[in-house]
This record gives C-alpha cells, sequence and structure tokens, in this order.
C-alpha cells in the first residue's frame, strides 16, 4: 500500500487528533491497540480517514462501528446478497412502528456503506465487486421496506384484490445503474411503481374499500419517505421517479394495462434506452416477469433497428448543449469520453440488436462490451480499451463520491481534492492522473464518434458517386412534375439508364402510392435521403432499370418500418449489396421484398460472402435457439425460418459472387435444409414428450424416430427454393404405450410427432413457411400412414413397392433423427436396391414411367412459338433422362455391384457406372457433363425467378446427345 503523501497525512493527522478528544477511553484505546498491532488495518485507517470525510465522520460519531466491521472480519470480505439480506432481516425483528423502520434500515445503511467505501478505497474490493454490493444493499432495503409497509398498508386499507379475485402486490422497477447491477457508491435509485390490475381492497369488517391505484399510490409513498427522507440517523437512498410514464406529471404507480399502452403508443426514444436496464428489483417477481414480457416488445424491434443510431445522434447532440451550458466538461459523466458514452456505446448495440439476439438483452454493460468483442462489432481492440476506460472511472467517480457520501461526477478544482483523488487512483500527482484520464476519455470517446458518425462521415472507402448530384437533382424534379418530362428522361439517360422510360415510369408511379402520400414525416425524410442514392447506385450497373424496377418493390414494402429505409442510408456498403444482388438475381430481390428483415445480412459483406462449414452452421443454429424460451413456440418458429432464409440467401449471394461453386452450393443448401429439420424434430420430440411422455423401443431402449430424404435433399442436390421430399420412419415396442400421465400408444404419438413437424415446416408466419414439404413417397402414397413403423417400411419395400418407388429409393438416405435407426434404414435400402432383378422387366417398367413423364410434364407444343424452349428438366434429353440411367443401371447391377448405391446423388453414382464399366467413360463423362450444365443453368434461371425453360441453342447441343444415350441404351 502506497504511503500517504504529506499534505494527506496532515488530514489525517487532524482527524486522528479530533478522535481523541471525543472518543471514550475504552474506545481510544481500542484504536490505539490496532495502529500497533496491526500495520495494514492502519495503513488503511489512516487512507479511508485522509480520504473520505463520510467514513471518518462515522467512525468518530460511532466508533463501535468500524470495530464490530473489523472484529468479525467484514473489512476483509465481500458480502454476498443472500448473507445481506439475513443481516437485515435479523434487525428487522425490532421493528415495531414505522420510526423504527427508518431507523433500523438507515443504521443498517451507514454499517454497509461504511464497508463498501472502506474496501473500495482500500482496494480490496473491484469495482465490480463494489457495484454489485451497492446493488444488494439497495435491493434487501427495498425489499424488506416494502414487505413491512405492503403489510401496514393491508392492515389500514384491507387487502387489494384484482376484479378477477387475485390479490395484488407492488412490482418495483430499478432503473438505470439500479437495474444493470452497477449503483455506485452515493448514487439515487431510479424506480418505477406499478401493479397487474385494477380492482379494490377488502377491508376487515366495517372498513372502508379503496382501489388498488389509491392503495398502491400510498404504498409507493410510504416506501419513499421511509427511503429518502433525513433524519438524524440520515437517509437511505435517495429515490428519483422520474423515469416512470409522463415523468414527474404522471401518476406515482400505475396498472400493467396503463404502463403497456403508455409505452406503445407514447414511449420515446430515451425511455427505450432507459428500459434496456429495467429490471424487478422489489415486490412480486412472477408478475414482475409478466411486466417485463409486455414491455419488451417496446424496448427491442424484432429487426435490426437502426433508429437508435438516429436517435442517439439527436441525444448526443442534447448533452452536447448542456455540458457547454452548464460548464461540465470536467464531469466524467456527462462530458466528452465521459461514463455516458460508454453507456451510449452498448446501448445503440443492444437497440439494434437486441430484438433478434437475446444476448443483447443483458442489461450489464461490461458483459454487453466482451459480447460485442466476440462478434466483432467493434474494431479489434476497441471493445478491451472501453473496458479499461469505464472501469477507471467508475473508480474515479467513487472516489469523488466516497469523499462526503455525496451523489456528484466533477472533478475537483481545488488542490487537496485533486491530490486526493490522485492518490486514491494510484497516481503520483495531479498531472500524472490527468494524463491518464484523458487517455481513457479520448478511447472512449473515438469509438463513441465512430459509431454515431453520419452516413457521410461513415466508411472511408465508400467514396460518393459521382452521379449522386445528378440523381439528387432528378428525385427533386419527380416531385415538381406530374408526369415523365424530356428534362427527366435526360437525366435518367445522364446516370446510364438503358430504359430511361421504363425508369421514369416506375418512379413516377412509386411516388403517386396513397401509402407513400401518407407517410409520417420521419418516414418521409428517411425516404428522400435514400432514394437519390439508390437511383445513382442502380445507374451503375449494365442491367439499371431492370435493378431499380427490381428494387421498388423493396421499398414499398418497408414505407412503415422505416427502420429499414434508415438501415440503407446508415450503410452504404448495404445498398451496394442490395444493388450488386438485385441486378444479378431477380430471385435475391424478390426474397428480399418478401423478407425486408433480410436486409439486416447485407450488413458485414465478410458474413454476407462467407459460409460457415457443417458443423458450424448447425451449432450457430442450435445457440440461436439457445436464446429463445422453449414455450415460445412462434419465436421458435420464426427462429428456424429467418435462419433458413438468411443462409439462403448468403449461399446466393456466394454463388452470384462466383465464390461458390454450383456442387458447393447444392452441398450447402443441403446442410442448411438438414440442420433445420434436425432441430425442428428436437423441439416436436421435447414438447410432445413433455405432453405424453417417453415411448419406449423395441429393444426396451427409447424409441427412434427418422427423417429420410428423398429426391433433391436425399441427393445432395437441393437449389434455391426446393421442395423436401421427407419419409417419416419410427421404432417402437409394438402394441405398447408412451411412460406419462397423459400416455398415448405409439402409433398415436408418432403421428402427432410427424404432424408438429408438418406443422414446424409449413405454418405461415411473419416470415412465411419453413420448407415446402411433399410426403407423397411415403409407402402407399397419399393414402400412406404419415408415419411408417420400420417394420411396415420394410415390408412394403419387399413386398409391394412399385419399382419407380425403388427407383427413389436409390436417391434416399436418412437426414435427422436416430442414429439407431439410420442404420437400420440403411440396411433395408441396401437389401431392398441389391435384389436381383428382371432385365427385361425392369427396363419397360422404367421406360413406361418415363413416358408418363414425358406425356404428363414435358413440354407441349405452342401455337404461341415455332419453336418451344426446352425443360431441361422433363423433356427429352434432360435431367430426368440422365436420373432414370442412372437409377437404371443401380437397380440392374447393384447386385453385382453394391457400389452402385454406396452414394446417393447422381455425378458419384455415375462414377460408380463407369468404374464398374458398366457403360463407357467417354459416354458416362458426358452424361456427368450435361447433368452439371442443366443443374447449373437451373440456378441460373432460379435466381432469376425462372421456370426451367431455356432456348434449344443455349444448350450447347446436350439435349439430343443425352437423347442419343437413352435411345442406345434404353431401346
Amino acid at each position: 500500500m502506497t504511503l500517504l503523501p504529506e499534505p494527506l497525512r496532515v488530514q489525517w493527522q487532524q482527524r486522528w487528533e479530533h478522535f481523541e478528544r471525543v472518543a471514550a477511553d475504552d474506545d481510544r484505546r481500542w484504536f490505539e491497540k490496532r495502529l500497533t498491532d496491526n500495520p495494514e488495518f492502519k495503513k488503511n485507517l489512516q487512507r479511508l480517514w485522509a480520504c473520505s470525510e463520510f467514513v471518518a465522520a462515522s467512525c468518530r460519531t460511532q466508533p463501535q462501528l468500524l470495530q464490530q466491521l473489523q472484529e468479525c472480519g467484514a473489512l476483509d470480505n465481500g458480502v454476498s446478497y443472500p448473507q445481506m439480506e439475513a443481516e437485515l432481516q435479523t434487525e428487522m425483528q425490532s421493528v415495531c412502528s414505522e420510526d423504527d423502520l427508518m431507523r433500523v434500515l438507515r443504521q443498517f445503511r451507514q454499517r454497509q456503506m461504511v464497508r463498501i467505501v472502506w474496501r473500495d478505497f482500500s482496494r480490496q474490493a473491484s469495482m465490480v465487486e463494489t457495484t454489485a454490493e451497492m446493488t444488494f444493499l439497495a435491493e434487501v432495503v427495498l425489499r424488506e421496506a416494502l414487505a413491512y409497509l405492503y403489510q401496514q398498508a393491508c392492515e389500514q386499507k384491507g387487502t387489494p384484490y384484482s376484479t378477477s379475485g387475485r390479490q395484488q402486490h407492488l412490482v418495483v422497477l430499478g432503473m438505470g445503474k439500479l437495474g444493470a447491477c452497477e449503483l455506485n457508491v452515493s448514487s439515487d435509485i431510479d424506480l418505477i411503481f406499478c401493479y397487474p390490475e385494477a380492482g379494490e381492497t377488502r377491508p376487515a369488517e366495517g372498513g372502508k374499500s379503496v382501489s388498488n391505484q389509491e392503495f398502491f399510490i400510498g404504498l409507493g409513498q410510504q416506501l419513499i419517505k421511509v427511503l429518502d427522507q433525513r433524519t438524524a440517523d440520515g437517509f437511505v437512498f435517495r429515490v428519483d421517479m422520474r423515469l416512470r410514464p409522463y415523468g414527474q406529471s404522471g401518476a406515482l404507480v400505475l396498472s400493467f394495462d396503463a404502463m403497456e399502452d403508455y409505452y406503445q403508443t407514447q414511449g420515446r426514444d430515451w425511455e427505450r434506452y432507459a428500459m434496456i436496464k429495467a429490471r424487478v428489483v422489489a415486490g412480486d417477481p412472477l408478475a414482475g416477469d409478466r411486466l417485463m414480457k409486455l414491455l419488451r416488445p417496446f424496448t427491442y424491434r424484432k429487426y435490426i433497428d437502426f433508429t437508435a443510431i438516429e436517435a442517439l445522434r439527436d441525444m448526443k447532440a442534447l448533452i452536447n448543449r448542456e455540458v457547454q451550458r452548464k460548464g461540465m466538461a470536467d464531469n466524467i459523466k456527462r462530458g466528452a469520453g465521459g461514463i455516458r458514452e460508454v453507456e451510449f456505446i452498448a446501448q445503440a448495440f443492444q437497440i439494434i440488436r437486441g430484438g433478434r439476439d437475446s444476448r443483447f438483452q443483458e442489461p450489464g454493460l461490461l458483459a454487453i462490451l466482451k459480447l460485442l468483442d466476440a462478434e466483432g462489432l467493434l474494431p479489434a481492440g476497441k471493445a478491451d480499451l472501453l473496458t479499461e476506460a469505464y472501469t477507471f472511472l467508475r473508480n474515479v467517480e467513487h472516489a469523488l463520491q466516497g469523499f462526503q457520501d455525496k451523489q456528484t461526477q466533477q472533478l475537483p478544482r481545488d488542490e487537496a481534492g485533486q491530490r486526493r483523488l490522485a492518490f486514491l487512483m494510484g497516481a503520483a500527482d495531479w498531472a500524472a492522473f490527468t494524463v491518464q484520464l484523458n487517455e481513457h476519455r479520448r478511447n472512449i470517446r473515438e469509438v463513441f464518434e465512430d459509431i454515431i458518425a453520419a452516413p457521410d462521415e461513415d466508411d472511408a472507402d465508400v467514396q460518393p458517386r459521382e452521379g449522386h448530384q445528378q440523381a439528387l437533382n432528378l428525385w427533386e424534379l419527380l416531385h415538381a412534375c406530374d408526369g415523365v418530362t424530356p428534362q427527366i428522361l435526360s437525366l435518367f439517360e445522364s446516370l446510364s439508364y438503358d430504359k430511361a422510360e421504363a425508369a421514369a415510369e416506375a418512379l413516377h408511379k412509386l411516388m403517386q402510392s396513397k401509402v407513400l402520400l401518407g407517410l409520417p414525416a420521419t418516414s418521409r425524410n428517411r425516404l428522400e435521403a435514400l432514394m437519390p442514392s439508390l437511383i445513382s447506385a442502380c445507374g451503375e450497373v449494365v442491367n439499371s432499370t431492370e435493378t431499380l424496377i427490381r428494387i421498388l418493390p423493396l421499398i414499398e414494402a418497408v414505407f412503415r418500418r422505416s427502420a429499414y429505409l434508415l438501415l440503407l442510408v446508415e450503410n452504404p456498403k448495404a445498398l451496394q449489396s442490395l444493388v450488386t444482388l438485385s441486378s444479378a438475381s431477380s430471385w435475391v430481390a424478390m426474397q428480399l421484398a418478401l423478407h425486408p428483415a433480410l436486409l439486416d445480412e447485407l450488413l458485414d459483406r465478410t458474413s454476407l460472402y462467407s459460409l460457415p462449414n457443417r458443423a458450424d452452421l448447425d451449432d450457430e443454429l442450435r445457440q440461436q435457439l439457445l436464446r429463445v424460451p422453449e414455450d415460445d413456440l412462434e419465436s421458435l418458429m420464426e427462429t428456424l425460418r429467418y435462419f433458413r432464409l438468411a443462409h439462403s440467401l448468403r449461399v446466393a449471394a456466394c454463388e452470384i459472387e462466383g465464390t461458390l461453386p454450383l456442387m458447393q452450393v447444392s452441398d450447402y443448401l443441403t446442410w442448411l435444409a438438414e440442420a433445420v429439420l434436425s432441430h425442428a424434430f428436437r423441439l416436436s420430440w421435447t414438447q410432445m414428450v413433455e405432453r405424453y411422455g417417453r415411448p419406449v423401443g423395441a429393444d426396451g431402449d427409447e424409441a427412434g424416430f427418422l427423417i429420410v430424404g428423398y429426391g433433391k435433399l436425399g441427393g445432395i442436390e437441393l437449389g434455391h427454393g426446393s421442395d423436401l421430399d421427407i419419409v417419416f420412419i419410427y421404432d417402437a415396442k409394438p402394441n405398447s404405450a408412451t411412460e406419462g400421465e397423459r400416455s398415448v400408444d405409439v402409433s398415436t404419438f408418432f403421428t402427432r410427432l410427424g404432424q408438429r413437424m408438418i406443422h414446424f415446416l409449413t405454418t405461415q408466419t411473419v416470415s412465411g413457411a419453413l420448407y415446402e414439404v411433399d410426403m407423397r413417397l411415403r409407402p402407399s402414397g397419399q393414402s400412406g400412414m404419415l408415419v411408417t413403423s420400420v417394420a411396415a417400411f420394410e415390408k412394403y419395400q419387399r413386398e409391394d413397392a412399385w419399382i419407380w418407388e425403388h427407383q427413389a429409393l436409390v436417391r434416399a438416405r436418412a437426414v435427422a433423427g436416430s442414429d439407431k435407426l439410420a442404420t437400420r434404414f440403411d440396411d433395408i435400402r441396401r437389401q431392398t436396391l441389391c435384389r436381383e432383378r428382371d432385365a427385361v422387366q425392369l427396363k419397360t417398367e422404367v421406360c413406361d414411367m418415363r413416358a408418363k413423364m414425358l406425356v404428363h410434364l414435358g413440354t407441349k407444343p405452342s401455337v404461341d412459338e415455332e419453336v418451344p424452349g426446352f425443360d431441361i428438366k422433363q423433356d427429352r434429353g434432360g435431367i430426368v433422362d440422365i436420373e432414370f440411367l442412372v437409377q437404371y443401371h443401380a437397380l440392374l447391377y447393384a447386385h453385382q455391384h453394391p457400389e452402385l448405391i454406396t452414394y446417393t446423388d447422381n455425378v458419384r453414382i455415375l462414377d460408380a457406372i463407369a468404374q464398374c464399366q458398366l457403360l463407357p467413360a467417354d459416354t458416362v463423362q458426358l452424361l456427368k457433363d450435361a447433368y452439371i450444365f442443366y443443374r447449373s443453368m437451373g440456378h441460373r434461371l432460379n435466381l432469376q425467378g425462372m421456370k426451367n425453360t431455356a432456348p434449344v441453342e443455349e444448350l450447347e447441343g446436350y439435349p439430343a446427345r443425352v437423347a442419343d444415350i437413352w435411345q442406345r441404351v434404353m431401346a
């Protein structure tokens, strides 16, 4: 411990001499003995009495207080919440009146404050420990005081009940640093009082009932008085109620309904910031949980909410004016680079991302800074710098406030105060302290300014567009003119629009929209800020008019959700990605218009154009679902849907960018479907077991459930927007029932499990359906059971399945569910496909099925077209011909060459056909080349929102060559 510098030694000596003059002999002798026998205690006592008038005065007036704390070891050890609560409850046993209550609470508070300041100033406690114990202190006195006063109020006015007969209790929300468990050593406590439901009290016989509102207002007033009023024993906590709805002019207490109505209809941006730190600190905890769920939609939006940045800029301007007006440059909370700016940095990200990611709903600031670092939302190292700076400033704050137990954040201007503060902060002198302080404040200010910079200050590498001024002129001209004029067309042409008249008509139509004309001022201003940048950006791509027309439905879709307009204004790189992707793909533009929340994915180009591996993909979804309560079915479904949409967009972006080849596109889309199916199954299984109990397997273990993928899912060949061909199989002890109170037979259990899976996948929510699902390949097709036992599946494949169903089985594989049942399915598949078959009968059935498909699904002659387009999937020489050739060879030769059915994708089966020399190598290579060509073209057509039809002249002769192979092999 650093020795006291001379001026502080003088201060200590004066206070010691004063103590010696007024202290009783026994008290003086106790102190003298400790000073002689315990050097550590002596150094700490000197430090505290020199630097804290509050502690010195407390020890002088109540010397036994410090004696008790030292002898029980409280000065050397922290105190947990249960320990503090138990101590106060013991003392509360002597309370018989409100005066007793006020005395006990104040004496308890003074004892705890001396202990907390002692440990903080002597650096035996970290900043986090100090703020935590201050929060414990506030909570225990609130809870004990409220419990006592509620009982007294019930005896005087009757017990409050709702109209439905439920007893009512006050709920106390702690705001600010109390809510975040970050209370400083001389802080006000910001509170909001509320109660669940309207009603009235039930008084004792002969008494007069009052409304719940009147009851709780009186209770709230008593609670404030007990805590806030100064007596001979001091005060407990200064109480600030200004954060309640309507502020000082509002009712002291409101019902939950009134609270919800206020925040949803009148809540302001600063109140959203305040509500981030709201926490139930006293009263009915169950009712409090219900209240917090009601208020969460006000605080956190379900989309990435960039309105926070706009609000932050406004608050920054107000604070700057306040600092300048009141001369608060030396205020470590409100001044530049102060505590409040660190809080704003954290809260901005919480508001922006908290609705989508519940991890950002954590009220603690340091935890949020760690999260920002882990998520890469701040430049490398900046979160650590902010943490160090914040910790330093909070320690300074405690040093300032612990001096006289006064709430202040103003740096001292007197020499004695500066010397004291520098010493407590470990600096050699005031100049050295100032160097440290200024460095921390610069670090905070730098990050703060970067985050709230106006969009034209952001992203130095995004230069203003050459045509921006022309686009601005064009947009203003469109406002001024009733229609399309030559001047407007000329401006479009100068911006390199390929079809100036069509672009002008599209924008003119947009501006005549009734929705646009009725927009509120905020939304209109954001649209005005965005459109010139959008017009200019579209002019830079080859298909400028088409790109603009593709994006306008998105703009119309978000007119009234203008946070998305602001997102594009605030993020020039996101706007550039929107234009680039929409230029390349009408499908992407359509997806963004249908699901504007996907605009969030454009914010980070690094993540947009890179994809996690298979394991990380699954883990990412698992972690996102963990953040959603298990009983919140709607949110679970939305999480799955957004995850699928977001990753589908990223795959499309990578394909457009050319960083992901065709085969990997299909692989990734298939992995994505498997991850979604796997987690949808786990959620469905958990809910079913909770409701009906656990089914037993045939071997006595837990029963199994399996999702089998057919078609493109089974063949690992999914494309953009593909549906899922799936079959459900289960394995359970025959004729058994689940083990639970609501037991059902296993057949019913698994049927309902299958129905729940379908519900998870196909229900239309805000984000649409998860996947379109086709179950027609299950045994007996649409007339068959939704879920089939593995025994019945095996029997069907052996005795009743058609050849086309065995063809489908070639591309079937387990994609989610029980590993043990997956092994059993693989055995059934292998046995079925490796059966020896009559070659003539097989060829006949395969050809007959192909002929039927050509009739029903192939391209029909068109009276409007002399040369109809070619359906790359269904027409002769297309994908289905190749698939049927593959399946024919697998079924005919698998009994001799089981390697033909090792894999389920066509390319690797073709490789096996070549290795087994069942077709010439050049023939197989041609089929592979054609198949990959068709699939690549199919992906391109999908990205343009087109059907699988292409002009014959673009197909490089593959249809004729594949048809020739079909003729030679299958004729």
